[in-house]
């Protein structure tokens, strides 16, 4: 079968509204130790903690973001028992998991922080979902296009609406399921990995692998500060081997060094490292399952990450939008994907270029795009390369159109290239990349997150 991918559009979770005090909208806000995000007390029934910028934590009605998994196949068959999670932009799982009705909806419930009169901040979050003889969304050739949490509506504020639809496409082949309990203080948001198949914990513990072939794993459970011991368990087709419980470990943690070097980008550049489970890692894309908590944020030369556990990692530079993207030119030292071995002590990861990522102009240099008619896509020029290389792809994560030899501009700002693919479809979400070249070398691309528009 040749799988296709249900590629996310960006969802928008914003609005403003007051800031509520704790226990009541009628109360003044308590003193900040009151009111803790961390253990999400001091609160009133149906209120959460949040950070504000420049302030104190305060109470506010939660943002959740609602919709349906379905079939990509047929959209009017509901998947029922989908796990949805909401990630941040580097992969790592925030708040809970929701589960799909019979009709296959689903409202999960997102952080927002908020600034100083109670609106929430633009935040991104990308969503994943699992179901047993599904393909894990997203996989494949890309991430998913972020989420901003910074529009919602009604009270309390949710975001409902066609975007929030997640497809799956049906997988072909033999499958059983892992199911058990991260029995620690706080498990919410642990990344549990059999193989590479994986999971993320909610917050009372409880994940299920879906779709893991049969056979013996040792199952772990990855998050920041949190070691566990790892369990054998063994999987059958078309069987759920329950009960398969990560305890704490006393074993000492980790920590992560290394350095970056920021190279042909402006001054004070910085960037964030993070740390994806080895077995999770897909070399070709260069892009793994990304535990919570193991990255270091701000960072412009040297880097440490602590509270590391036991495993082995790829050492990466993190999606957000923050102008700079991994150096791809593998033709020069330091460009080469680095692992680490992490089992209760110091690791050094050496050292790895991050360069300046290429501006993306139009369409979607800030956030998704409304594009009539046919699209030509911008950016600025490099002005080291002899040409570029421009992919477009579709909502379901598939290339569905390139340009592998767009020439070089002379004495031109930008490079623009008309889209020459074919017919895109009204209301659905793209995204374009382009990659500088030189002498067939790729030398910067565009970020991630960037690029995205939508046909009008």
């Amino acid at each position: 079968m040749n799988r296709k991918l249900w590629f996310l559009v960006p969802v928008l979770v914003s609005s403003g509204w007051a800031l509520w005090g704790c226990g009541s909208s009628d109360e003044k806000p308590p003193p900040a130790q009151a009111c803790s995000v961390t253990e999400q007390t001091g609160c009133g029934e149906g209120l959460v903690c949040e950070r504000v910028e420049g302030g104190e934590p305060g109470c506010f009605a939660p943002v959740s973001i609602a919709g349906k998994v379905v079939s990509a196949l047929d959209p009017d068959e509901p998947i029922a028992g989908a796990h949805v999670v909401a990630r941040d932009a580097d992969g790592a799982a925030v708040g809970s998991v929701a589960v799909t009705d019979e009709d296959g909806t689903y409202v999960l419930q997102v952080p927002a922080p908020r600034d100083t009169e109670g609106n929430p901040l633009s935040r991104h979050y990308t969503l994943r979902a699992d179901a047993a003889g599904w393909e894990t969304f997203p996989s494949g050739l890309r991430v998913a296009l972020p989420v901003d949490v910074k529009e919602a509506a009604g009270s309390p504020p949710s975001v409902s609406n066609a975007t929030t639809t997640i497809g799956l496409y049906p997988l072909e082949g033999d499958f059983g399921s892992l199911s058990g309990v991260v029995r620690a203080d706080r498990p919410g948001g642990t990344l549990v990995v059999a193989g590479s198949s994986s999971a993320i914990a909610d917050a009372t513990g409880s994940y299920t692998i879906f779709n893991v072939a049969p056979g013996s794993y040792e199952v772990r459970g990855y998050a920041k500060d949190l070691q566990l011991t790892p369990v054998q368990a063994s999987v059958e087709k078309d069987s759920v081997t329950e009960d398969v419980d990560l305890l704490v470990s006393d074993a000492p943690l980790g920590r992560v060094e290394g350095s970056i070097s920021i190279v042909d980008a402006p001054g004070g550049a910085r960037t964030s490292v993070l740390l994806a489970v080895e077995d999770t890692f897909n070399e070709g894309l260069g892009r793994g399952e990304v535990p919570y908590g193991l990255r270091a944020d701000m960072v412009s030369g040297q880097f440490a990450i602590e509270g590391v556990p036991d495993g082995d990692y790829v050492v990466l530079a993190a999606f957000e939008n923050d102008g700079l993207v991994r150096d791809p030119d593998t033709s020069i030292g330091n460009t080469a994907t680095l692992r680490v071995s992490v089992k209760g002590a110091m690791v050094s990861a050496g050292n790895f270029k991050v360069t300046e990522a290429l501006e993306v102009v139009s369409p979607g240099a800030d956030a998704a795009e409304i594009v009539k008619g046919t699209p030509t896509f911008t950016w600025k020029d490099d002005s080291n390369e002899d040409a570029y290389v421009v992919e477009v792809f579709d909502s379901f994560g598939e290339k569905i159109w390139e340009d592998a030899n767009v020439p070089s501009v002379q004495g031109q700002a930008t490079v623009s290239v008309d889209y020459a693919g074919p017919p895109l479809t009204k209301g659905s979400y793209y995204q374009f990349r382009a990659t500088s070249m030189k002498k067939g070398t790729p030398q910067s691309r565009t970020e991630d997150l960037r690029g995205v528009f939508i046909a009008d």
